[in-house]
This record gives C-alpha cells, sequence and structure tokens, in this order.
C-alpha cells in the first residue's frame, strides 16, 4: 500500500523562512529614516575632515581651530581656521537643514598639540542627533546619545 505525503517536508520549510526572512530584512533596509541616514554621513564627513585638518595642524605646527559660522552667514555653515591656504576644505553641510553646536566652547581646538582636550560637537538634522567626540588622544568619533 502507498502512503499518500501529508504536509511539508523540513526543508521546504526552511526555504520559505529564508525567503521570509530576507524580504523582511531586505525592507527594513529600504525604510530606513532618510534624515538618521543623513546625519550619518554628515557625521562621518564631518569626522573625516577634523581628523585630515589635525594631522594637517600637527604635521604644520599650525594652531588650527574649527568654528561654526554666524547665523545668516552666507560664506559657509562652518570653516577651518589656522590651515595654510593651499589646504582647500569645504565649509558647508552636505544637507542644508544640518545644524550643528559645539558643546561648551566657541571653536574645536585642532592641534598643534598632539593632545587636544576632550572636545564635543552636536549635529542636528531634523528631529534627529547625535555628538562626535574626542577625549584629546583619539579621533573624533561617534558616541551614543539617549534619543527622545
Amino acid at each position: 500500500m502507498k502512503r499518500l505525503q501529508r504536509g511539508f517536508t523540513i526543508i521546504e520549510l526552511l526555504v520559505v523562512v529564508a525567503i521570509i526572512a530576507i524580504a523582511a530584512g531586505v525592507t527594513s533596509l529600504a525604510l530606513r529614516d532618510s534624515d538618521a541616514k543623513a546625519l550619518d554621513q554628515e557625521a562621518a564627513r564631518l569626522s573625516a575632515l577634523l581628523e585630515s585638518a589635525r594631522a594637517q595642524a600637527r604635521a604644520g605646527a599650525l594652531s588650527a581651530r574649527f568654528e561654526l559660522a554666524a547665523q545668516g552667514n552666507t560664506e559657509g555653515a562652518f570653516r577651518f581656521v589656522g590651515l595654510p591656504p593651499a589646504v582647500k576644505m569645504p565649509s558647508n553641510w552636505l544637507n542644508e537643514r544640518t545644524t550643528a553646536e559645539i558643546v561648551g566652547a566657541r571653536a574645536l581646538r585642532l592641534g598643534p598639540e598632539p593632545l587636544i582636550g576632550a572636545q564635543r560637537i552636536m549635529l542636528r538634522l531634523g528631529e534627529r542627533s547625535l555628538v562626535l567626540a574626542t577625549d584629546g588622544l583619539g579621533p573624533f568619533s561617534m558616541v551614543e546619545t539617549p534619543q527622545p
């Protein structure tokens, strides 16, 4: 007597579960908040710019700093002061809605000393915010901040 096959094999079930997991992962990546993504890109770019300026200041024994522009300034959102004119650094954010605040100071000191002291800058885009910080010895990097 032949047996009738009922149900699915374990392999068939595993394939379906894997397909559902892949589809859910792709969907969650596609639905990521655009402000969060733009802010992450802005933070990574600013971190690289700050480290580049810091290296230039140390190599040339220059007293360099990073300053935010005053409200209504049409020349840019920020500037690097004290670097040689040959070093062309950007002065605008990638996203024009980005704002920043240097925590506890008017400017970030970048050199020429290898130890620059602990410093923080808060970036905001829409309702999102994040903080770039250094302990004075390590590079500027993102630190966790509680979200409301």
